[in-house]
């Protein structure tokens, strides 16, 4: 998945799908936090229910990860979204090879 995100934001020239591919990207991330907190070596010290406890707190520490990454994402499409419909009431045009504007 994360490799098609790549390969998405290098090839495309549209803003809106490459920001399609960059949660792509970011939601590749989402699940491979999720697997390796869900498939990560706990050393088992203590008793058993100790054992449990601490890999229920692996589990919750990726799923915390996960919504980091979420939140992220979200505040990003958020402001990316807020720039292009800035640019195109300005120059009726959101082709990345043809814009300037935010250049110093």
């Amino acid at each position: 998945m994360f490799t098609c995100g790549v390969v998405g934001v290098i090839v495309r020239r549209n803003p809106i799908v490459i920001f399609m591919c960059i949660e792509l990207m970011l939601n590749a991330v989402n699940l491979t936090f999720l697997s390796f907190a869900r498939y990560q070596y706990v050393l088992p010290t203590g008793s058993p229910a100790d054992v449990k406890n601490q890999i229920q707190q692996t589990a919750i520490n990726g799923q915390i990860m996960v919504i980091f990454v979420m939140a992220v994402a979200a505040a990003e499409v958020a402001v990316g979204l807020g720039i292009i419909m800035a640019i195109f009431r300005l120059r009726d045009n959101v082709d990345l090879d043809e814009l300037n504007l935010l250049k110093g």
